[in-house]
């Protein structure tokens, strides 16, 4: 049905994926209009209304320590893209909305790869495929 995803601050986390992967809000989940927001748990759907990814506030969220296992990464997606071109795209887009660079695979020739960490703390892989 969907990836449902731990944060600590909701909107924030909803809002990295919305405008990363070009979602949208389920009707309902969206900002309220009066900027205050309580939201414990947002849907994310694609343009033909599939759910794709929700978020679960939880009080407290302890970063993943990848590529240690001290804390373990909890959850990982990767996201495929057509080109080295389109994967440095990705990546500054990624970064600009708030991720951070965890490793760098781009010299690996059979499959070039960044590792990044939403704002929460999640791994994900970019990767050509």
């Amino acid at each position: 049905m969907h990836t449902a995803i731990d944060a600590t601050d909701c909107r924030a986390l909803a809002e990295f994926y919305r405008r990363f992967l070009g979602l949208r809000y389920r009707p309902g989940d969206e900002p309220p209009a009066d900027g205050a927001d309580d939201a414990d748990w947002l849907v994310l759907v694609d343009d033909a209304g599939r759910r794709v990814h929700a978020v679960n506030r939880v009080d407290r969220l302890d970063r993943s320590t990848w590529p240690s296992d001290d804390v373990p990464k909890q959850m990982h997606h990767d996201y495929r893209v057509d080109t080295v071109d389109e994967l440095e795209r990705q990546r500054r887009r990624a970064e600009d909305l708030g991720a951070t660079l965890l490793a760098d695979r781009t010299d690996d020739p059979d499959e070039p790869l960044y590792v990044l960490a939403d704002p929460e703390g999640h791994p994900f892989c970019l990767l050509v495929g």
